[in-house]
């Protein structure tokens, strides 16, 4: 076995608006029995995941808040690996009347049409961070941190390399993880520039597409 685990974005590569279908459950179990492992890479807070897939027990890991949380869902242990938004960020960004604005144990997430309001904001306080895009939404977060942070914690807890991972997404900010893999795969329904720079594209889009991956996978280890 080449290839120990899968790691898969949510939103827009596993589920389709926010939720995942049976067959693909079915497909992460079979994967799961095999004796490999999981591992989900996404922008979402923890929280807000549990809350709308009840099976997160299936990943070894979940990289959340774009690489700034790492759960491990067998003990509940959530580990943040980066300072908390600060305060006066948050509620500058409110006083400006950025809504929707989502505040985790570390992200700050919002959506592209207040981009320039949160870029004003983040200079006027002088503060280090940056802005990750994935598809309209906008996640601000401390300067260096992208997925690929958490994803190498995550790998680092597993006693693994990246190189004996498959990854899997659809969106700009999935790069950074699917650049360390040792097998990079995206969905159908992904963005142009990600699909440059994947091994493979998948026929089918969302969920579909990682079916077809972890069949791949099952069958010869792609």
């Amino acid at each position: 076995m080449r290839y120990l685990a899968l790691a898969t974005d949510y939103d827009g590569t596993l589920a389709t608006h926010g939720e995942v279908d049976r067959a693909t459950q079915l497909a992460l179990e079979r994967f799961v029995a095999s004796g490999r492992k999981l591992i989900m890479v996404t922008g979402r807070q923890v929280e807000d995941l549990a809350s709308v897939f009840p099976r997160l027990d299936l990943f070894e890991r979940v990289v959340a808040e774009n690489g700034a949380v790492v759960y491990t869902s067998s003990t509940q242990e959530l580990r943040v690996l980066e300072e908390p938004p600060a305060a006066a960020f948050v509620d500058a960004l409110r006083a400006r009347g950025v809504e929707p604005l989502s505040v985790g144990h570390v992200v700050v997430a919002t959506w592209e049409p207040h981009r320039a309001a949160v870029l004003e904001t983040i200079q006027a306080l002088g503060l280090e961070l940056h802005l990750e895009f994935n598809k309209g939404a906008i996640m601000v977060l401390p300067v260096g941190l992208t997925k690929r942070t958490g994803f190498t914690a995550a790998l680092a807890d597993m006693r693994m390399t990246p190189r004996q991972v498959v990854g899997i997404g659809d969106a700009e900010n999935d790069y950074a993880f699917l650049s360390l893999c040792g097998y990079a795969v995206s969905v159908a329904n992904a963005l142009p520039s990600l699909k440059e720079h994947t091994n493979w594209v998948t026929p089918a889009d969302h969920g579909a597409g990682v079916v077809q991956l972890i069949d791949r996978m099952l069958a010869d280890d792609v």
